[in-house]
C-alpha cells in the first residue's frame, strides 16, 4: 500500500484535553468532547468554525452517536448519560449512573453498554433509557468495550490487566484473557470478527483468536508508552493505534506488521498524548484528538 501522509488541518478551541470523538450529523462533520465539558461539532471543510453543541457540568471521556436515529449519547462524569437529539440540539432524556467516571460507550441492537471507573458495565435499554442490568466485571476500571456481532460477544478491557468476554444475550462471562502487564485501554475486533486486538498501558498490542477460545496468537511491542486507542479501517484492512508517546501508527490488520508512523518529527504531529482516533470513511480522513487540546486531520493515501 502506498501512503502519502499529510496533515490537512488542525481544529482548536477546546480549553482542556480532548478525550472523545464521534461521527457528526453529516459525512463532513464530527463531534469532540473532553475535560472542559463542552461538546463541539466541527466541519471538516471549515476547521475554524467549530460550533459548541452541548455544555455539561463535568468532563466527558466517552460518547456515541447513533446516526440512524439522530441521538448522541454523552457520558457526563459523576452524573450519567445524556441523550441528545442531534437535529434539535436538545436533551431528550438523562440517566443518573452515580458519582463515577465513564470511559466507554458501545451500542448493540437495543442496548447501550457503558464501562465505568468502578469496573461495572452498565446495560441500558435504548428505547426507555433505563438501566437493565449491571455487570460487575472487576474491582478496577472498565476502560474499553468492543462488540463482535459474529460471535455475539462483548469484550471489556479492565485496569486489572485483564480482558473479559461476555455473551451478549445472557451477559454471562465466557472467557478471561491474561497477557498484558498493565491496564488495558483499547480493544478492536478485526473486520471478519475472527481476532480481537488489544492495546495496553504496557505499550503492547496483542492479537487473540476468537475461534480458538481467545488464544493469544501475537504479542507486539508497539509503542514506547500507553496505547490509548485502536481503530479499524475496514476497506483498507488496516489497524491504527494512538499512544501516549505522541505517535500514531498504522498496522496491517492480519499480521500486525508496522506500515507507517505519524509523529511530530516526521509530520508536525501532536506534542502530547494522543487519546482518540476517528476515521471518516466518505472523506477518507483520519482525525486524532490530544492532550494538547487540538484535533488533527490527516490524509493517509
Amino acid at each position: 500500500m502506498n501512503f502519502n501522509i499529510e496533515k490537512i488541518d488542525n481544529f482548536t478551541g477546546h480549553r482542556d484535553c480532548i478525550y472523545s470523538l464521534a461521527e457528526g450529523t453529516s459525512s463532513n462533520t464530527f463531534f469532540s468532547s473532553g475535560g472542559d465539558g463542552t461538546v463541539v461539532e466541527w466541519n471538516t471543510d471549515s476547521p475554524d468554525l467549530g460550533k459548541p453543541f452541548v455544555k455539561i457540568h463535568n468532563s466527558s471521556y466517552a460518547m456515541h452517536h447513533d446516526t440512524h436515529i439522530g441521538r448522541l449519547y454523552l457520558a457526563n462524569n459523576f452524573e450519567g448519560i445524556h441523550e441528545i437529539d442531534t437535529r434539535t440540539k436538545k436533551e431528550v432524556r438523562s440517566l443518573n449512573l452515580g458519582k463515577v467516571s465513564f470511559f466507554s460507550i458501545k451500542s448493540h441492537e437495543g442496548n447501550l453498554f457503558v464501562g465505568d471507573l468502578s469496573g461495572i458495565i452498565q446495560v441500558i435499554d435504548k428505547e426507555s433509557l433505563k438501566l437493565k442490568k449491571q455487570i460487575k466485571g472487576s474491582e478496577k476500571s472498565a476502560r474499553s468495550l468492543a462488540v463482535n456481532t459474529k460471535s455475539n460477544e462483548l469484550a471489556v478491557a479492565f485496569s486489572d490487566h485483564k480482558i473479559r468476554i461476555f455473551d451478549l444475550s445472557s451477559f454471562q462471562l465466557k472467557f478471561e484473557l491474561q497477557g498484558h502487564t498493565n491496564s488495558v485501554f483499547a480493544l478492536q475486533y478485526t473486520k471478519d470478527g475472527e481476532d480481537l486486538i488489544s492495546g495496553s498501558r504496557d505499550a503492547h498490542l496483542i492479537a487473540w483468536s476468537v475461534n480458538h477460545h481467545y488464544e493469544m496468537i501475537q504479542n507486539v511491542p508497539a509503542h514506547i508508552y500507553a496505547i490509548n486507542d485502536i481503530i479499524l479501517l475496514k476497506e483498507e484492512n488496516l489497524i491504527i493505534t494512538a499512544s501516549m508517546d505522541k505517535s500514531i501508527k498504522v498496522w496491517d490488520e492480519k499480521n500486525l506488521k508496522l506500515l507507517k508512523v505519524i509523529d511530530k518529527a516526521r509530520h508536525a504531529g501532536h506534542g502530547t498524548s494522543i487519546n482518540k482516533l476517528l476515521w471518516l470513511p466518505e472523506k477518507k480522513r483520519l482525525l486524532s484528538a490530544s492532550d494538547d487540546r487540538s484535533i488533527s486531520m490527516w490524509k493517509l493515501f
